[in-house]
């Protein structure tokens, strides 16, 4: 059957193979507060098998978590893959496709003029995609995408389960 791109199973020439099948991944971050207590969600899907993923933090942004969204979800494939990676964030889809070259070669100055905003979430996403061949696709939030629709839900629960975590903590429970 081939190697495992951490529980989805590959063919092994996946970077070569033109008829292999692509990891689709989809993206999506949520935030209470910018910056506030937020989360994100990732869905992995290989033919049939699908692998869902989620995280919180505490004290963040929702750009850094559609940004750990696209992280995390890229930390999951363990071999080389072809990857349809859509997110909902222009931000990252921006980001990855048409700023972040001139960021390097400006070192990481912006065209403001001024340090790049989370630039330790992009260097990381640009280290996790050099393995990978990655399509980068937008979609719009909230509109019914239901892969969209189910990132939502996995990053505002993780976002809720640390929300409830941080006040028990707080509380002395």
């Amino acid at each position: 059957m081939g190697d495992s791109v951490s529980g989805l199973a590959t063919p092994p020439d996946t970077m070569t193979d033109t008829k292999a099948k692509i990891v689709e991944i989809f993206t999506d971050g949520a935030c209470s507060g910018n910056p506030g207590p937020g989360g994100y969600g990732s869905l992995l899907r290989y033919g049939d098998v699908t692998k869902e993923i989620s995280g919180c933090a505490l004290e963040t942004t929702n750009n850094r978590m559609e940004m750990m969204a696209v992280i995390e979800a890229l930390r999951q494939l363990k071999r080389p893959c072809r990857v349809t990676l859509y997110t909902d964030s222009k931000y990252v889809m921006q980001g990855m496709t048409e700023w972040v070259s001139g960021w390097i070669r400006r070192n990481w100055i912006n065209s403001q003029k001024k340090p790049v905003l989370n630039r330790d979430l992009w260097e990381k996403i640009l280290e996790l995609s050099k393995a990978h061949q990655i399509e980068w696709k937008w979609v719009q939030g909230h509109a019914g995408h239901p892969e969209n629709e189910r990132c939502d839900r996995l990053a505002r629960n993780a976002m809720k389960k640390c929300k409830k975590a941080f006040n028990r903590r707080n509380a002395g429970v």
